[in-house]
């Protein structure tokens, strides 16, 4: 059966390619981009089964409009997938405070506004799918220059849980996407903070690792999957690092609070 599917960051990267699988799989697209001409090459292709809508997730008068646009256009929303960010990279000390608070707009804010603005039209459905794309590193950190953009993962990791067991009596369904490095350009196009020398050696070290990223392609029939899947997970982890990067994180936590678990105890009173 067809679906009506509402993504954020369609232009390139993941909501490119997603929103390609999904014209190609027959499904109906409402694609958002902060320009559209990007996207003029799919509605040529595809003509009405894509509706491309102008949209900045950081304003939520924008955002709301976009959901109501496309909710008229098609009669319907199935699916949000809320793709769109940015990636701030530097220390946490680096960070302006414009910098992070422009962080946790894209990422965290845009995320909430277009979940509020979609709840009460699948709450009137009895269906739908929310889907938030996360970051393994939004479960786990590296030791240096990706703070900001973790913390804001973390925001959306526990805003979306948290929703999931509010929205779960309405048929509705949310799913985390926790990818790991993909060869996708929000490296090239994020912002990095002004570099302090205290930092350096720690990130050389961290750049001479070998850093093993996916295909960004290779996500997309994943991706429709998931769409296509009656039970679908809460946290779905993308690519062959991300498993034993998180097992590693949280079998370290396992082991510290298990070693101060009589303290922790004590604390109760």
């Amino acid at each position: 059966m067809s679906k009506t599917i509402l993504i954020t960051g369609a232009s390139k990267g993941f909501g490119r390619a997603w929103t390609e699988a999904f014209l190609a799989k027959g499904y109906n697209v409402a694609a958002t981009a902060r320009n559209l001409d990007t996207l003029n090459d799919l509605k040529e292709k595809y003509g009405s089964a894509i509706l491309p809508l102008k949209l900045d997730v950081n304003n939520r008068e924008e955002s709301l409009q976009v959901v109501q646009k496309a909710k008229h256009h098609f009669g319907t929303i199935d699916v949000l997938i809320n793709n769109a960010g940015y990636a701030l990279t530097g220390a946490v000390e680096e960070a302006s405070e414009q910098e992070a608070r422009e962080q946790f707009e894209t990422n965290f804010f845009g995320t909430l506004w277009l979940t509020q603005a979609v709840i009460p039209i699948m709450r009137e459905q009895k269906s739908g799918h929310i889907i938030q794309v996360s970051s393994i590193l939004g479960l786990a950190t590296l030791p240096t220059g990706m703070g900001l953009y973790s913390a804001s993962k973390f925001a959306v990791e526990g805003l979306s849980e948290t929703l999931a067991s509010e929205v779960k009596q309405f048929g509705i369904n949310v799913t985390l996407l926790e990818p790991n490095g993909y060869e996708s350009n929000i490296w090239h196009t994020g912002i990095t903070s002004e570099s302090l020398p205290y930092y350096d050696e720690i990130k050389k070290a961290l750049a001479e690792r070998e850093n093993i990223f996916g295909k960004v392609e290779a996500t997309a029939p994943i991706v429709v999957k998931l769409v296509e899947n009656e039970n679908p997970p809460l946290r779905l982890l993308l690519g062959k690092v991300a498993y034993p990067f998180v097992k590693q994180s949280y079998d370290q936590r396992l082991e510290s609070w298990e070693k101060w678990k009589d303290v922790s105890v004590e604390a109760h009173g």
